[in-house]
């Protein structure tokens, strides 16, 4: 498979952009230090370091299936599951309703799990590059779901 650089760059630029620009208006980086926080919450300065990663890997995998007959239905899961991880960034920092953010987070819980099983379908690399991100919103339900009981 020839690699297209400028495809490649902007599907990474696409989340990685979205994901910064959302960062920038909810407030995360403020309002995650007012929060009481679980024993095991990670520092805040974590948070950017690793969506920047899963971003990153987000646009891998969708550039990989892009040129695919049989993306169209998973590429409007991608996109659906992209907006609804950015407006949970709203719901949580901005809004602070913490028990909404949960239900919203569960939500991507389910859409990327079915993201990744149509993605195994089409190509098992691109399958494969969504699992630390299913890994870390499961991860951030549970801190989420902490986070509601504490305050």
């Amino acid at each position: 498979m020839k690699i297209n650089i400028k495809k490649l760059v902007i599907s990474i630029l696409i989340p990685l952009g979205l994901g910064f620009i959302v960062g920038l208006l909810s407030g995360s980086s403020d309002g995650y230090k007012d929060i009481i926080q679980p024993s095991f919450a990670p520092p805040g300065w974590l948070f950017p370091v690793v969506w920047s990663i899963l971003y990153i890997l987000m646009g891998i995998s969708d550039y990989l299936i892009k040129d695919n007959l049989n993306t169209n239905s998973s590429l409007k899961i991608y996109k659906i599951q992209l907006v609804v991880n950015l407006v949970w960034s709203f719901i949580f920092f901005k809004f602070k309703l913490f028990l909404l953010s949960f239900l919203w987070i569960i939500l991507l819980i389910f859409l990327v799990v079915n993201m990744i099983k149509k993605y195994i379908s089409i190509n098992k690399t691109s399958a494969y590059l969504q699992i630390p991100y299913l890994l870390w919103i499961i991860f951030a339900a549970i801190l989420n779901f902490s986070i509601y009981l504490l305050n």
